[in-house]
């Protein structure tokens, strides 16, 4: 049996339902999102059509994460700065799934115009703030008790990076 190595492309609308799924392990996980509610197909859905980019990471054509932008603000200075997220599936965590979203993620977002990327990312998702200091993300500082998730205060760690920078 060979091994392919993931390979990362532009979302399309028939991949809702995986992105769907892979979000949802991650609401569940409760330590990458203030979000508690699942998520549909038909919510994914809304993500295409405009200008923020989604992508997606497949091996033998199966999805195994994904990384997506959403408006910053809505003030028009604000136009070339994202805000992003990046999830993957349990099944695939450790192969460098997140690595390849997120380069093809800058790819895309450098082609439609965006100069910043920024999130928010929990202190305790080391994984996370790994991935993206190694890709170049520079921690700008908290936000303390940022939002409440399950009845707890929690604080973010507040992340950015140039797209014209090296991606690491």
């Amino acid at each position: 049996m060979t091994t392919m190595t993931p390979l990362a492309r532009v979302a399309a609308p028939s991949d809702a339902d995986a992105i769907a799924r892979i979000y949802n392990e991650g609401i569940e996980d409760r330590v990458a999102t203030f979000e508690t509610q699942p998520r549909t197909a038909a919510d994914i859905a809304s993500w295409f059509g405009g200008r923020h980019p989604v992508v997606v990471v497949e091996d033998n054509g199966q999805v195994l994460g994904f990384a997506a932008t959403s408006t910053y603000r809505p003030r028009a200075c604000y136009d070339g700065i994202a805000e992003f997220s990046v999830y993957v599936s349990r099944s695939a965590r450790g192969r460098h799934v997140g690595t390849i979203a997120m380069q093809a993620l800058f790819e895309e977002a450098r082609k439609l115009g965006f100069w910043k990327l920024i999130s928010r990312v929990f202190p305790e998702n080391t994984p996370s703030l790994k991935l993206l200091e190694r890709l170049g993300f520079r921690e700008v500082g908290t936000y303390h008790r940022h939002g409440k998730l399950d009845g707890k205060w929690r604080d973010v760690v507040i992340v950015e990076k140039l797209l014209d920078d090296d991606d690491g």
